[in-house]
């Protein structure tokens, strides 16, 4: 297992990008061989303003079809680019000239020392949006709210998700991949029903597993439509039995929406502790 890069090299500045996007038509954040994909975007824009192949960090992996309004990456470039004086204002303006509408840089600026986009992190904060009730979802709404066709009771789906909060093991609710640790703290997961009729979900953990969010949906629907009680919600907490792929519910109703981090003194002390958690 490689070593993150905690510090930038001498020469180069390390910067904060936040980032929102439309996940509609990309594959997701992470690089994929031939897919459109976020990050290729991003660092192929970047690499033409810096003159030099950058390699960007991100706050949190994205899955094909998930939104965001508050990405954070970070990315270290030669001071070169700055030495006739561009500013970040100027480089976000060229960038998001180079972007497409669809994913837009909407702040640049020094990292603080010890910021890593991704160790650093206390939390994420994700929203989830589904009209029910068989209710019809307007052409505007098509890319950022799922449906469900039967009502749905906010005290009922409240209830079953307080089951899951605190730190455990979310193997049943995470995608399988090798040599990651499922063990999650989940600090907030309530829902509300706004005034326009639209159920939303706001989902805030220490980090995510892969498709963790849109399988904690799943599971609670199930509860709130009557097809499972409440109790087995615990149940497969306890018992890590996977959530079939069935009960996933789809990636447009998904949002990141915040990224946390602690004050400036305290980033390298995170991410250090982040690291350690990571290898054991």
């Amino acid at each position: 297992m490689a070593e993150p890069t905690l510090f930038p090299e001498s020469g180069f500045r390390r910067l904060r990008l936040d980032i929102a996007y439309d996940g509609t038509n990309f594959s997701g954040w992470s690089t994929q061989p031939g897919m459109r994909t976020m990050q290729d975007m991003v660092e192929e824009a970047i690499s033409r303003i810096a003159r030099y192949d950058v390699d960007s960090v991100v706050a949190g992996r994205t899955d094909a079809g998930v939104h965001a309004t508050g990405q954070v990456i970070h990315v270290d470039i030669p001071d070169v680019p700055f030495a006739d004086g561009l500013s970040y204002k100027d480089l976000r303006y060229k960038l998001n000239r180079i972007l497409d509408e669809d994913i837009r840089i909407t702040e640049i600026s020094d990292a603080p020392h010890g910021f890593h986009a991704r160790f650093s992190a206390l939390r994420r904060k994700y929203t989830y949006k589904i009209l029910d009730d068989n209710q019809v979802i307007t052409p505007a709404q098509r890319f950022d709210v799922a449906s469900w066709y039967r009502p749905l009771e906010v005290e009922t789906m409240n209830e079953a998700a307080s089951h899951l909060l605190g730190t455990h093991d979310f193997a049943a609710f995470c995608k399988y991949r090798k040599g990651s640790t499922t063990t999650r703290s989940l600090e907030k997961y309530q829902w509300r029903r706004t005034e326009d009729g639209l159920l939303v979900a706001d989902v805030v953990a220490d980090a995510f597993c892969y498709s963790m969010v849109r399988n904690l949906v799943g599971a609670i629907i199930c509860v709130a439509d009557g097809r499972k009680p409440i109790d087995w919600i615990a149940e497969l907490l306890a018992n890590k039995e996977r959530v079939s792929d069935s009960l996933v519910f789809p990636a447009r109703g998904l949002t990141l929406y915040q990224v946390d981090y602690p004050s400036d003194d305290q980033l390298l002390e995170r991410a250090k502790i982040t690291v350690a958690k990571r290898g054991e």
